[in-house]
């Protein structure tokens, strides 16, 4: 078991350290300039390996999906009794933003990251893609735990942060305050989705 276990952190490393590799040169000179026989290059691995670790190139950026799609499933499915599921989302979406990470928060430093997605139609596909299988991933989560109509309430659930967060990049790309776009963008949070849930009850 020890064995299985230093076998599956070393993985984890290697995949941590190759994403890092890849986005530092990403965010240097955009995605579509760079290619994985590079990011392998630079990360000192084969390029099978970087196929090993990540099924598509737009994954090296969006490394973090699968911790996103686990921490909104195990939200849902952990729930107190008495919280609806699209509280419990809003309530961890709320408290990933607090503690600043990357995967619902607004930060002036992490705008080169958008820019990057924006400038290439790659990553924009494979964004897209990925909200579809987190929302099938949260609807899922919903139809296990009871919740009515699961399907409907994932989709407005997503559309519902997806309309907040880019519109929080807007007014970050639009030069206004990155401490006043992420405080703004915590309060649209709860009261976007409180909209979402408010329309189930």
């Amino acid at each position: 078991m020890n064995q299985q276990g230093r076998r599956e952190r070393k993985k984890a490393e290697l995949r941590t350290r190759i994403s890092e590799v890849a986005t530092a040169l990403f965010l240097e000179r955009g995605f579509d300039e760079v290619s994985v026989s590079e990011v392998a290059e630079a990360a000192d691995v084969a390029r099978p390996t970087v196929f090993a670790h990540f099924a598509r190139k737009e994954d090296l950026l969006f490394d973090r999906y699968p911790e996103a799609e686990a921490l909104v499933v195990a939200a849902i499915n952990d729930r107190l009794a008495g919280t609806s599921a699209v509280k419990a989302v809003s309530d961890l979406l709320v408290a990933l933003a607090d503690e600043g990470n990357p995967l619902s928060t607004i930060r002036g430093r992490f705008r080169r990251f958008w820019e990057v997605v924006a400038e290439s139609r790659a990553l924009q596909n494979r964004a897209r893609e990925l909200l579809q299988q987190i929302e099938q991933a949260i609807a899922g989560a919903m139809e296990r735990t009871g919740v009515p109509d699961p399907q409907l309430t994932a989709a407005l659930t997503v559309a519902a942060y997806r309309v907040v967060h880019l519109e929080s990049v807007r007014r970050i790309f639009a030069g206004d305050d990155p401490a006043v776009v992420a405080a703004e963008h915590r309060e649209r949070i709860i009261s976007a989705l409180a909209v979402v849930d408010q329309a189930f009850k």
